[in-house]
């Protein structure tokens, strides 16, 4: 009897030490995906969801796939994650072919005529110089980024954690959602885990906008939105805390949203 309590009593203290894990928020997409290299399509996801969540340029990853514009995908379809094995070879020929080139022999040019001259360079226009524009003026070509939401940053991007890919901005619950250039609506809706009801915003080949736990989406995938439009109100993250989840992504990879945003 003594060694059976004894027996209780040490598995009851190993319980009680036990501590369940600490919640994560996830972002990081299918761990399986990941791992496989394929993704499996489900019913409500778009070529741009999918490539926002595993941090891809919708343009590769159509071309992987052999997929163009509408970029139709169905439920059930397997997407490859990675660059064709061919299109590495290919990749690795033409680097080699390239190095090749740059260390072997210079042919030598045949000797001019003596009735030969150089063609006349043309003449510089004026304006040949231009001012590299910056923030929205060369993503949407409407000027700049404009702030979503009117709250105080209360976490901010950081290039190191997947759960930062963007900024959070506080606010109240049913407050407007802005879309932060004018654009066209390529995801709305609740597929892309950790980000709650999400809508994707494309406002070129290159610059996508994010806007996550919304309340209420007021848009629909395909519809095109104005600079400054309410397209959503806030709502709750996973923390229970009333804010919107905003990203500002360049051919498929976040970027700090303040480097884009005008100065408040």
């Amino acid at each position: 009897m003594i060694r059976i309590a004894g027996l209780v009593l040490s598995f009851f203290l190993v319980a009680c030490s036990s501590k369940p894990p600490a919640q994560v928020e996830d972002r990081s997409g299918s761990a399986a995906a990941a791992s496989s290299g394929y993704y499996r399509v489900v019913s409500g996801d778009t070529l741009y969801a999918i490539a926002f969540s595993h941090g891809l340029d919708y343009r590769r990853l159509a071309s992987w796939n052999g997929l163009r514009a509408p970029y139709t995908i169905y439920p059930g379809q397997n997407l490859r994650l990675t660059s064709p094995p061919e299109n590495r070879s290919a990749k690795a020929a033409d680097a080699s072919s390239s190095a090749r080139n740059k260390t072997g022999p210079k042919a030598t040019p045949p000797p001019a005529s003596a009735t030969t001259r150089p063609a006349p360079k043309p003449p510089t226009p004026a304006s040949s110089q231009r001012t590299p524009g910056t923030g929205a003026s060369s993503a949407s070509g409407s000027g700049q980024w404009l702030w979503p939401a009117n709250g105080r940053i209360i976490r901010g991007f950081s290039p190191t954690d997947p759960s930062r890919d963007g900024i959070d901005i506080a606010g109240s619950e049913g407050d407007p959602v802005r879309a932060s250039a004018a654009g066209t609506v390529v995801y709305s809706g609740d597929g892309l885990k950790g980000y709650g009801e999400l809508i994707i915003v494309k406002h070129d080949d290159r610059w996508l906008s994010a806007y996550g736990h919304n309340r209420r989406r007021l848009v629909a995938e395909g519809e095109k939105v104005n600079a400054g439009q309410k397209i959503a109100e806030i709502g709750r993250n996973d923390r229970n805390e009333q804010v919107l989840h905003f990203e500002i992504r360049s051919n498929g990879r976040p970027v700090n949203p303040l480097d884009q945003l005008p100065p408040r």
